[in-house]
């Protein structure tokens, strides 16, 4: 490429930048929905300073709920009215079940104006599904998908995005500073962000349980409960720390804590035998799946909330590349993992 045309490229990239950073700084979001996740963004877009309280707009038909009450708390503004939210918002957050995205665009779609950038954080719902409701009302509707996770409440989220038809490139910028404050993100391809949902998305709970199961180990052996809990979560602070300084590979790390003899390698030993490392891969691939039996839901026209809680999975055993033996399940109904089929059982 000519010297010349890379400059011009460079001043382009940068001026888009320096405008998505000038528009954070006097835009308005909206949240439709005030759970979990609402409430975590909203907290840590305050706290790193990209967003003024009172240009946080939430709504939820509930309002009894500790997330709203939390939002309350922050100074958010909440209302019942999801239109309302809407017309205080130029980037709107779509944070309520996958099942519900369906029923709150044909309530939102009219009210959709050309300012208006749509990102859904519902697990499975995909762009093109959203775009082809909100073209009853707007030709070109901008909208973004993302998955992110709650650690943003406390600046340390992982954030993925990935771009929709009528997203502009300032759209992605914008979208990846805003996210950026708040943790780590960058753009994928929409076919991977199921896999980050898993990974990622899920990884939290991960974390927490295994920090759950190091503390009742501490305990057993003696400590009092909040050392045990402090201790545990330090751990997993300080590798995780360690490992994204470094360059070396998470297994060399871990090669690097193990005496030969040592107390640590007969742990480990412990916890290859019980089938840790599976575990975990068949958690993320479990709720991997998962989130395509909720694409397979959400894409429907419209799915009554109960339909949510039937089993879904024939119908994702028939997408590409999913087998029952890859995702350890059997299609007809028994649970995920469950090695003993009680219709097969001996009395």
């Amino acid at each position: 490429m000519h010297l010349g045309s890379v400059k011009r490229l460079l001043v382009r990239s940068v001026g888009q930048l320096i405008r998505a950073l000038q528009f954070i700084r006097r835009m308005s979001v909206g949240f439709i929905g005030a759970g979990q996740v609402a409430h975590a963004l909203a907290r840590g877009f305050i706290a790193a300073g990209v967003i003024a309280t009172h240009r946080i707009t939430a709504s939820s038909p509930g309002t009894d709920r500790p997330t709203v009450q939390g939002l309350r708390k922050l100074g958010v503004n909440f209302t019942t009215s999801n239109k309302e939210t809407v017309s205080k918002s130029d980037v709107l957050f779509l944070t309520v079940k996958p099942h519900i995205i369906p029923f709150v665009l044909d309530e939102i779609g009219p009210d959709i104006e050309d300012r208006h950038l749509i990102v859904s954080c519902a697990a499975g719902v995909t762009i093109s599904s959203i775009e082809k409701k909100l073209q009853q009302y707007r030709a070109d509707p901008k909208v973004m998908r993302c998955m992110t996770n709650t650690p943003v409440v406390v600046r340390e989220g992982a954030t993925v995005y990935a771009t929709g038809t009528y997203a502009e490139v300032e759209d992605g910028k914008l979208l990846e500073e805003l996210m950026a404050s708040v943790g780590y993100c960058t753009e994928v391809e929409e076919d991977l962000i199921d896999a980050v949902t898993g990974l990622s998305g899920s990884g939290p709970a991960y974390a927490f349980t295994a920090i759950d199961a190091l503390a009742d180990g501490g305990v057993k052996m003696g400590l009092p409960r909040r050392l045990a809990i402090r201790l545990g979560a330090q751990a997993l602070l300080g590798a995780a720390k360690m490992l994204l300084d470094s360059d070396q590979h998470p297994g060399q790390l871990k090669d690097n804590v193990c005496s030969p003899g040592g107390a640590t390698i007969h742990a480990l030993h412990v916890m290859e035998s019980g089938g840790f490392r599976s575990l975990l891969i068949n958690a993320v691939e479990a709720s991997c799946v998962r989130t395509r039996e909720l694409q397979f839901l959400a894409d429907q026209e419209k799915i009554s909330p109960a339909a949510i809680k039937k089993t879904t999975l024939d119908k994702v055993l028939q997408q590409p590349g999913v087998t029952a033996e890859g995702v350890g399940v059997r299609s007809h109904g028994i649970s995920m993992f469950n090695r003993s089929d009680p219709r097969t059982k001996k009395k």
